[in-house]
């Protein structure tokens, strides 16, 4: 069980083609009702913690199957065969492999390691942008990534016509601006069992995300918390369902009205813990004027920038890689 909500996406995917599965044609008549339904239910947990559990996706169950079985497999691996595919060797399109510590999400070392991943395209001169790499140790790890993309990129467009009819917006508001040519980056970490003697030692530190949504799916092993107004509470795995949060990129959009709400891992299961985060974001170039909405107040204060998302975005991850970034 959980406290945050659980809600069906299924009405958002009725109209779309692209959605991950297709839907009966003899639901399209309440699709309208249906989908103001969901969109009530998506604002209100955006106002309240910005986090909510999404069922009703349409993602094929074996696509998370194939995806964590790959994943294993390659994690496995020695850390030099590993590290053939290290971020190293991705140049600036920021792709591969990291080990444990190389990630800083909150200033100091995480306690996992992870590959890198982002929509795949031809070398470039954009930064985040490119080829991915992929182990040739794992063949199946490549279609299962590339997969994973197309589902979340449709489910993602599907989440953001919510978000946006939540708005008193047209539903198709964000995909036909802001995410008409989204950032989209896709994360697969793995966690080490933490320390139990050891409470500080985190595998994600708090942080927010950096864009619009993210969509996780996480093993059954748990470890995710979120602060609440209510203070830290778990998002524990629930079958056939991924987490979804919103990032900071729509707390600015909506003036703080919707939260980016920050949120923390620590794998205190015993096993070993893998977790696929999902990054749905503005268009590189596009730039990210408030919506009229009152301004809130953000954890941090540290949502305002000017200039596009592109640059803001690079800024951020510079600072978790800052080694890395140098070397670039």
């Amino acid at each position: 069980m959980s406290e945050l909500p659980v809600i069906d996406v299924s009405p958002l995917l009725a109209a779309d083609p692209t959605a991950p599965a297709a839907a009966d044609p003899a639901d399209a008549a309440a699709a309208g009702p249906a989908k103001r339904a969901v969109a009530e239910a998506i604002g209100e947990a955006c106002r309240d913690s910005g986090f909510f559990y999404v069922s009703g996706h349409g993602v094929p169950p074996d696509l998370p199957r194939r995806l964590d079985a790959a994943s294993r497999r390659f994690f496995a691996l020695p850390e030099e065969v590993k590290a053939e595919i290290s971020m190293e060797r991705g140049g600036k399109a920021w792709r591969g492999f990291f080990p444990v510590g190389g990630e800083l999400t909150s200033g100091r070392p995480d306690l996992k390691e992870g590959i890198y991943f982002g929509a795949e395209e031809p070398p470039g001169p954009l930064p985040l942008h490119g080829p991915n790499l992929f182990p040739a140790q794992v063949p199946e790890l490549r279609d299962a990534v590339l997969d994973h993309l197309g589902s979340m990129t449709a489910l993602a467009q599907a989440v953001m016509s919510g978000i946006a009819l939540s708005l008193g917006l047209d539903e198709d508001y964000f995909r036909s601006g802001y995410t008409a040519q989204p950032t989209v980056l896709f994360r697969i970490f793995h966690y080490p069992p933490a320390p139990p003697d050891d409470p500080d030692t985190w595998g994600v530190g708090e942080h927010t995300d950096y864009g619009l949504l993210t969509l996780l799916l996480q093993d059954a092993n748990g470890g995710l918390q979120v602060r609440t107004p209510r203070g830290w509470i778990e998002a524990p795995p629930l079958e056939n369902t991924f987490v979804c949060n919103i990032g900071d990129m729509l707390d600015k959009l909506t003036g703080g009205h919707y939260r980016s709400t920050p949120h923390r891992v620590r794998n205190r299961s015993g096993n070993e813990r893998l977790s696929f985060p999902f990054f749905f974001d503005p268009g590189w170039d596009s730039e990210v004027p408030p919506l009229p909405y009152a301004p809130g107040h953000r954890w941090d204060g540290q949502v305002d920038f000017t200039g596009t998302y592109g640059e803001y975005l690079l800024s951020k991850v510079s600072k978790v890689f800052p080694r890395l970034f140098e070397k670039l």
